[in-house]
């Protein structure tokens, strides 16, 4: 079975605690604090593995946890640091999360490797809190604990050109003749179960890849068979080949196929309905001389909005030369990059909403000071060195009205702004 669905469970690891020791040596009597720090925790980390075409990987294990970070020891030792888990998923892979359903990251394009949990840090040991009034701590920091996350994992197919139409209309036929592409072919219901993908090479023109999306039936908006896991499929293409069976072998009528698939991709996503679309009349070497031409009628009824016509046979191949120079100068006036799902989910965010934090002015070091465990929290899991971290960074300081409150305490641009170890200049 073809799994382009899984959910799952993702946890990074826990930073280690930190170690509260002294030392104890023959000729030393009265040893400092030597608690090591704690190890940092993994990361749980996507990336996109080109050989991959399935999540059916994802359907036999569904847990995933990164290492926790080992614990300080004496003697400054410091813990080691936790692996990372690293989860390897096929180009086209949108991770969301699993309550919500909204996205955290599109493992398309650019995006071939994505961090979406950060590990815990690791806690300080006691030769951090030695102070000249207190020269021998008994506490030491506890790690940062795990990050978890139920998971939604869907896979879109990356394709310009997606193949439409009721089950045995040619498409699958119409992929191998065309391209390198060699899906199962036989006269049966649902013979696709899955997506088969092609490259289309075109002499003296621009090739693109081309989608088989398994046949639909009526209902398949509405999930009836396996309407929502090939639908989804759509949603990247640019161009919509509707394929139909001219000759009406099976005693359809192409023009009522040609509505019935339209009104499921309307119901799906109205976006999807609105990318341009060819008609290729299959089948015409199975038309009987002296019958009214069905493909006349199909062209009467498509042509005047707009819909381009083909008549084609996708087993001699005829017509298929004009069928796909049109697809390929039609993809060339678009200049549309490939959908791109965008973030909606940060799971840096989750958990903080209600941990408190303050923002005051420090008259003595002439800096604005916010702390909190709110704050903590965030700086262990952003890294601000990244595009990434900093625009998060931004929009945590204005999502959870920091900024706001920096101005009400009448802060200027250039004035300083600490939090914890990090210092910054203020600017609108």
């Amino acid at each position: 079975m073809f799994a382009d669905r899984a959910n799952i469970y993702v946890r990074s690891g826990k930073g280690g605690d930190g170690h509260v020791s002294f030392r104890r040596e023959k000729y030393v009597p009265n040893g400092g604090p030597d608690g090591g720090d704690g190890g940092r925790g993994g990361d749980v980390i996507f990336v996109v593995d080109e050989g991959l075409n399935t999540l059916s990987d994802f359907r036999h294990v569904r847990k995933y946890k990164a290492q926790d970070g080992e614990p300080g020891s004496k003697k400054n030792c410091r813990g080691k640091d936790g692996e990372d888990i690293i989860l390897k998923v096929p180009e086209g892979t949108v991770i969301k999360e699993e309550e919500s359903g909204k996205v955290i990251a599109d493992m398309s394009g650019e995006n071939k490797r994505y961090v979406l949990l950060i590990g815990g840090r690791g806690g300080k040991g006691n030769q951090h809190y030695a102070t000249p009034t207190m020269q021998a701590p008994k506490y030491a920091q506890p790690g940062q604990p795990a990050r978890e996350l139920n998971l939604l994992l869907e896979l879109k197919v990356i394709a310009d050109v997606g193949l439409v139409g009721f089950p045995n209309v040619g498409k699958s036929t119409l992929l191998s003749r065309v391209t390198n592409a060699t899906p199962k072919i036989a006269n049966y219901h649902f013979t696709t179960l899955n997506p088969n993908l092609g490259v289309v090479d075109l002499e003296g023109g621009k090739g693109f890849v081309i989608a088989d999306i398994p046949g639909l039936i009526e209902g398949a908006s509405e999930g009836i068979g396996l309407g929502h896991e090939f639908l989804r499929h759509i949603e990247r293409t640019k161009v919509i080949i509707h394929i139909v069976d001219a000759a009406s072998t099976e005693g359809r009528d192409p023009i009522e196929d040609i509505y019935a698939i339209n009104k499921e991709l309307e119901a799906y996503n109205v976006d999807i309905s609105k990318k341009p679309q060819v008609i290729a009349a299959n089948k015409i070497d199975a038309i009987y001389e002296g019958d009214e031409d069905p493909v006349a009628k199909i062209r009467a009824e498509f042509q005047p909005k707009g819909i381009k016509v083909f008549a084609i046979s996708a087993v001699s191949g005829k017509g298929l030369k004009e069928l796909l120079y049109y697809i390929s100068d039609q993809l060339e006036a678009l200049h549309e990059a490939p959908t791109v799902f965008e973030q909606e989910f940060f799971p840096e965010f989750e958990g903080t909403s209600d941990e408190p934090y303050t923002v005051e002015y420090d008259a003595e070091n002439n800096e604005y000071v916010v702390e909190g465990p709110r704050i903590d929290r965030m700086l262990g899991y952003t890294n601000l060195e990244s595009e990434k971290g900093f625009t998060f960074f931004q929009k945590f300081m204005r999502e959870n009205g920091i900024l706001e409150q920096l101005e009400a305490l009448n802060i200027h641009e250039g004035d300083t702004v600490r939090m914890y170890n990090l210092k910054f200049d203020y600017y609108k």
